[in-house]
């Protein structure tokens, strides 16, 4: 880290063993992102007056250039977090998916989903229960009736536009669509 780690205890003893795990979260931090410029953690008791389990809170503030991220695991929902280990682990995870997801901004790195492809159905084969889709591309596309959502292969005619998924080289003659929905004014779904 380029300058500091402050860890604070409220209502409990300092732990060397609390503030081991602490530090060597931080650490794995540095390697998603090396401009770490602070790390502050507050690790909190439960508060002795309740009667169901004793949950521990753990807050992160990681300062980066720019930013702080900021993370406060109350674990009231999650028994699991009874462990002071438990809840330092899960909220150093929360702040490592922050940080990871500012590096890939940071990159210029985002995910891109796939649009639907769209085609028309060129040719079918009623009694063989497939046919064949022609995608915007110009690919010719195999799909069987098992593929069709909602059971609908017996509604679908020879120019019905459909939307695809394509599962390539999944038949044995290439690619073939793993899902067909029909769409257009006659179909649910488009």
């Amino acid at each position: 880290m380029q300058r500091s780690l402050s860890i604070v205890f409220r209502d409990m003893d300092t732990s060397p063993a609390v503030e081991a795990r602490i530090q060597a979260e931080a650490k794995k931090l540095e390697h998603l992102f090396e401009r770490v410029i602070g790390c502050h953690v507050v690790v909190q008791a439960p508060n002795l007056r309740h009667r169901k389990g004793k949950l521990y809170r753990v807050s992160i503030s990681l300062k980066i250039p720019g930013r702080e991220i900021a993370v406060n695991r109350v674990g009231p929902r999650d028994h699991a977090h009874e462990d002071v280990y438990v809840a330092i682990r899960d909220a150093f995870k929360a702040v490592a998916r922050r940080l990871e997801d500012r590096a890939r901004r940071a990159r210029g790195v985002m995910k891109m989903h796939e649009p639907p492809t769209h085609g028309k159905v060129t040719k079918l084969f009623p009694a063989e229960s497939y046919g064949f889709v022609l995608t915007s591309d110009g690919q010719e596309i195999y799909f069987h009736k098992n593929s069709v959502v909602n059971d609908r292969f017996n509604a679908l005619k020879v120019g019905s536009k459909v939307r695809l998924v394509i599962a390539e080289n999944e038949g044995e003659h290439g690619a073939q669509a793993s899902t067909v929905v029909p769409i257009g004014k006659h179909h649910p779904g488009g």
